[in-house]
């Protein structure tokens, strides 16, 4: 698999958008589309994916607004960092990391996930009362991911 700071070097930069449902559904199909990307741009996936998860996820079951959408976008940079955007329609709940209650709890650890995988991640506001929740991966020089 190609190294980012490989891509670097060639100064590609590859971007990729789709709209999809803000159903289950939609939060899978996120992250097989996001595997398929990165696999035609010659890329491993496996950080990438569990975060592209984490956040489609919470754009569903948090962020979802009847008859609206949410976007997944991914970017690689020329300077190797891959950014990952995922835009819902609420943009009044801004997520937050926090320790989930109790060991066993069955929700409340995806953006410790995503924490854990991003170098850096945060949330920005979108037009029409929407929010972005980005997370970028891969800085050059280190294998992505």
């Amino acid at each position: 698999m190609a190294t980012l700071g490989d891509m670097t070097q060639k100064s590609l930069t590859h971007h990729f958008t789709v709209q999809l449902s803000a159903t289950r559904r939609g939060a899978r199909l996120a992250r097989l589309l996001t595997e398929r990307q990165l696999d035609d741009w010659g890329l491993s996936h496996e950080s990438a994916t569990q975060v592209v998860a984490e956040l489609a996820a919470n754009a569903v079951l948090h962020g979802r607004v009847a008859g609206r959408d949410f976007r997944l976008g991914l970017l690689l940079h020329p300077g190797g960092a891959l950014r990952i955007e995922v835009t819902d329609a609420r943009g009044d709940r801004v997520p937050y990391v926090h320790d989930p209650a109790g060991a066993d709890a069955e929700s409340g650890r995806g953006l410790l996930i995503v924490e854990a995988y991003a170098d850096r991640w945060g949330v920005d506001p979108a037009p029409a009362g929407c929010k972005v929740v980005w997370a970028e991966l891969g800085p050059p020089g280190r294998e992505y991911p």
